[in-house]
């Protein structure tokens, strides 16, 4: 069972930790830190759930649980709220809204990672038996860890196959070499922001058929990088 999870999280050290959880369940994540950003990707990637911090900043997670359910009804993603706070009335709030499942702070990530299976069980609204990330001429493999383009198999490093099913998730979305870092980081403890750009550069001799003429895995000048190609 292989889900896209959106992880709206203000909190980076957090946000990882359940970012990592997610890839070791076999699923693919996306991380957000503020709740436009959070109702924003919501939107745009319809993901199979969403994990939502009530404590975000520039709308809290009330206020972006509250637009989803008002703009898109019955069929919006399925919510696990996450709060320090542990009040009943925040928790019926939360319900109200529409939240399919509440979890208070301090949790454990084993146990975040039962609910959001509950809940995805649920829905019904996983990937089924296919997990493959597909873009670009790409296709990544969060449970066979493996890459392939156009049909052919690619060897990765760890922190390149995490950087790819980061970027092939997102299809022309502009990376920052910290956001990138982010993907590879406990796979490639002693990189550096300047060290994503070598990655990238050996991920293009694997995957352009001119490394020097990239037309996958492009550079946005002064922002980053992203890959160029729609979701197939």
């Amino acid at each position: 069972m292989c889900a896209h999870v959106l992880v709206a999280e203000d909190d980076e050290k957090q946000a990882e930790l359940i970012r990592r959880s997610l890839l070791a369940e076999g699923h693919t994540a996306t991380v957000v830190h503020d709740g436009a950003a959070a109702l924003d990707a919501a939107r745009r990637l319809r993901p199979d759930l969403l994990v939502l911090d009530l404590m975000l900043p520039v709308l809290d997670g009330f206020d972006v649980c509250r637009r989803l359910r008002r703009d898109d009804g019955e069929s919006a993603v399925p919510v696990v709220m996450l709060t320090a706070r542990s009040g009943e009335d925040d928790l019926l709030l939360g319900l109200d809204l529409g939240a399919d499942d509440y979890l208070t702070k301090p949790y454990s990530p084993r146990e975040l990672m039962a609910r959001i299976r509950t809940v995805l069980r649920r829905s019904g609204g996983t990937r089924g038996d296919d997990p493959v990330v597909r873009a670009a001429g790409l296709s990544v493999d969060p449970v066979r860890h493996e890459v392939r383009c156009d049909g052919a198999l690619v060897e990765c490093t760890p922190a390149e196959f995490q950087i790819l099913l980061a970027m092939a998730a997102e299809p022309e979305r502009v990376f920052t070499r910290h956001q990138l870092l982010q993907c590879a980081r406990g796979f490639d403890r002693a990189s550096t922001e300047r060290a994503i750009d070598v990655h990238i550069m050996n991920l293009r001799r694997k995957i352009e058929a001119d490394p020097r003429r990239p037309v996958r895995l492009l550079t946005v000048f002064g922002v980053g990088y992203k890959l160029s190609g729609g979701r197939m």
